[in-house]
């Protein structure tokens, strides 16, 4: 389910425009007299009517303070006071208008918060990340992602994955040197995850546990956290550290926390029509 809060405006170029090259909404959906914005996952309608509607308040709110701070900078002349810490509500945030006096306000959560961005945004803004918070990851959290994680295909639906939840810090930082630079990510996160598959139970045990490693990673970003894909830990060392038996295989030994720049910018991508020869 999904809903849409529709306003009338008198000035709708202007809304759009407004709308969409400052505070970067998208067109959803355009019809004779309205149209509809998007925003993440935030949808909001503009009809043409003889009457603005201007009532309450429309908040926006994005993954970090440095975002609020970018968009204050492109509404300074309206905007009501500088960003701000709001202690009571735990978030960072300022006030502004659009074109026709509607209240506008800009915040970030500085707390975790529940699943909120879009299936678009998760696909295009998952990054590999190596620089971690302290912050602890709480096990109901874990929980969560691998709750969302039993949700992968399987050969067969065979579901032959498991995930080793791996705290202890010595364990950490014997794996984060068994491959020099490549592995030291996972001891600067405050856990890493091990996917496994048991081929005792599928024929495919790596295509089933690469599967079950993105979902990992995909379900960690769905939560405001990040993860970075360790490849190459199917080794008889590691297994022996984790203590499982040799024929099960290690997809990946990810770092899990709260990444320290979690808008990281997107490396290049080849365009799509390299991807459709």
């Amino acid at each position: 389910m999904a809903g849409i809060i529709f306003y009338g405006t008198r000035e709708m170029q202007a809304i759009k425009e407004f709308y969409c090259e400052v505070i970067d909404c998208q067109v959803w959906l355009e019809q004779p007299d309205c149209i509809i914005l998007q925003h993440d996952n935030f949808l909001i309608g503009f009809c043409q009517r003889g009457l603005v509607d201007d009532a309450g308040t429309i908040t926006f709110f994005y993954d970090s303070p440095g975002n609020i701070d970018l968009i204050y900078k492109k509404l300074i002349d309206t905007a009501e006071s500088r960003p701000a810490m709001n202690e009571k509500y735990g978030i960072y945030h300022f006030y502004a208008a659009d074109p026709e006096g509607r209240r506008l306000e800009f915040q970030h959560f500085e707390h975790p918060v529940p699943p909120f961005i879009s299936g678009e945004k998760l696909l295009k803004s998952r990054r590999s990340q190596r620089s971690f918070k302290s912050t602890e990851v709480s096990d109901d959290l874990i929980g969560n992602i691998i709750d969302n994680c039993r949700f992968a295909p399987s050969s067969h639906n065979n579901q032959p994955c498991y995930f080793k939840v791996i705290k202890d810090r010595n364990m950490l930082y014997r794996l984060a040197e068994l491959r020099s630079s490549s592995t030291t990510p996972i001891a600067k996160a405050p856990i890493s995850v091990a996917v496994i598959s048991d081929p005792a139970q599928t024929k495919r045990p790596v295509e089933d546990g690469c599967i079950m490693a993105y979902h990992f990673l995909l379900a960690a970003r769905l939560y405001g956290l990040g993860t970075c894909w360790i490849a190459a830990m199917d080794r008889e060392d590691v297994k022996d550290l984790l203590g499982i038996p040799q024929s099960h295989y290690v997809a990946t030994i990810s770092p899990l926390g709260y990444p320290e720049d979690m808008e990281k910018a997107a490396p290049s991508r080849k365009p799509l029509s390299s991807y459709l020869p």
